[in-house]
Parts: structure tokens; C-alpha cells; sequence
């Protein structure tokens, strides 16, 4: 496995990093939003999104003086090559992957009602 890979997987291993990506499906956020449903500090929110950034998962950009969230869904490109490669899984639907995560987490598509906590 590629050291990219690796850590696409290990962001992907959390929970809470995963909530985050699924919030970011609805569209770009502010650190201070995607912060407002967990119950941990801005700090550790701070720390999940270094993650998710380094993993190329998200992007983060500073729009005056805001700090703004965007998923960057390429990055789930290889990992799911990877996946798709054992014939375990069929390459990621975007849309279905949306659907998937909101059924998960309680909401529907679209609503954003997952993202509360």
C-alpha cells in the first residue's frame, strides 16, 4: 500500500472524521460550523481536519477572515481502486456514497439533517 493510501485509510478509520466528510457533502463550511455539532473543543475539531487535509480528503482555505472546509472527493480515488481491485466492492459512486452515509447517519440526503449531533 501506497503511503497516500494509507493515509486516506487512517482518516477514514475515525468516526468523527467521517461525520465531518459526510457534513462536507452538502457543500464548503466554515471550521466553526463543522465544529458545532460535536461535543469537543474547536481545537480538536482543528486536529481532525489536519488530518483530513493531510490525507488530501478535505481542502482548507482562508477566506478573509474565516477559515473555509471543501471535500475533495478525487481523494477516495485510490482507495477505491484499491478496494475494487479484490473485487470486494464496485468503484465509488459519489451519489450512492452520499445516500450511504446519510442512511447511516440518520438523515436524508440533501437535508443536512445527518450533520446534527
Amino acid at each position: 500500500m501506497s503511503d497516500t493510501l494509507s493515509t486516506v485509510f487512517a482518516a477514514l478509520a475515525d468516526p468523527t472524521r467521517r461525520r465531518i466528510l459526510a457534513m462536507l457533502l452538502e457543500d464548503d463550511m466554515a471550521v466553526t460550523d463543522v465544529a458545532e455539532p460535536f461535543e469537543m473543543s474547536l481545537a480538536a475539531i482543528s486536529k481532525h481536519l489536519g488530518v483530513l487535509t493531510r490525507a488530501g480528503l478535505i481542502s482548507q482555505e482562508q477566506r478573509g477572515r474565516v477559515k473555509w472546509c471543501k471535500l475533495e472527493p478525487d481523494a477516495l480515488r485510490e482507495a477505491s481502486v484499491w478496494m475494487v481491485g479484490f473485487g470486494l466492492v464496485e468503484p465509488v459512486n459519489l451519489d450512492a456514497f452520499e445516500r450511504f452515509l446519510a442512511e447511516e447517519l440518520g438523515g436524508e440526503p440533501g437535508t443536512g439533517t445527518g450533520a446534527e449531533g
